[in-house]
């Protein structure tokens, strides 16, 4: 089983879309996930109700996802996604400590930029593979990544934080998908942002084949907490 925990210290940095739209991109009957909301505002959990459907499933935790995630093992589950709140917290804690991997989303200013640090030395303590995805990007011009996403990458170079190559760039799409309770792919399978999220997730399945040994680390988006 996969565990991959959406973490940050900044509010609004996008840990419960993310969340949401590749839940959405995952689950299949072949492939079981489940949500774990874990953020008391409940943003994940408002999204699955709006989805109607129970699929995937979903669960709240306050203090703890231990629990929760050792009965996903035994039920067959293959990915648990987590949504955490945004601070230093015991259930923040319980979730990085039960990662398969960490993604760090951060939109590309100076304050989400700094937030991350927090994050990134919490994985670093706990030895969890992360990564961090640019997240509410302004969209490329010919092929060219704004400048304040490029300023983005090389202040986060500073802070030795593994960053993946792409973007989550700020679309409508996005939005739109959530307020009907589907995933990008679902809301609109040939558009940009379902394209971008369905990279992201060939970029964390390869950092999972990675972590687990049984591909190349070569071009992986993670970085191996040491």
């Amino acid at each position: 089983m996969n565990v991959i925990v959406f973490a940050s210290r900044k509010g609004g940095s996008g840990k419960s879309t993310l969340a949401a739209h590749l839940a959405a991109q995952v689950h299949k009957a072949t492939k079981p996930c489940l949500l774990i909301d874990a953020d008391p505002q409940g943003s994940l959990t408002l999204w699955h109700k709006l989805r109607g459907t129970n699929e995937p499933p979903i669960k709240t935790a306050v203090n703890s996802v231990s629990g929760i995630i050792a009965q996903a093992k035994r039920d067959g589950i293959e990915w648990v996604f987590i949504d955490t709140p945004p601070n230093l917290s015991a259930v923040v804690d319980d979730a990085i400590k039960n990662a398969t991997m960490v993604i760090i989303p951060a939109r590309p200013g100076v304050f989400d930029v700094n937030a991350v640090q927090e994050t990134i030395q919490n994985c670093r303590s706990s030895r969890k593979p992360y990564a961090v995805v640019i997240n509410g990007a302004p969209a490329q011009r010919d092929s060219v990544e704004s400048p304040i996403v490029a300023i983005a990458r090389e202040a986060l170079a500073k802070f030795r934080a593994p960053v993946w190559s792409g973007q989550i760039t700020n679309r409508a799409d996005l939005l739109m998908a959530l307020g009907h309770g589907e995933g990008a792919r679902e809301y609109d399978s040939e558009g940009r942002a379902a394209a971008e999220i369905n990279r992201l997730w060939a970029a964390i399945e390869r950092s999972i084949k990675a972590i687990r040994g049984s591909a190349s680390a070569s071009g992986a988006m993670h970085k191996q907490a040491a």
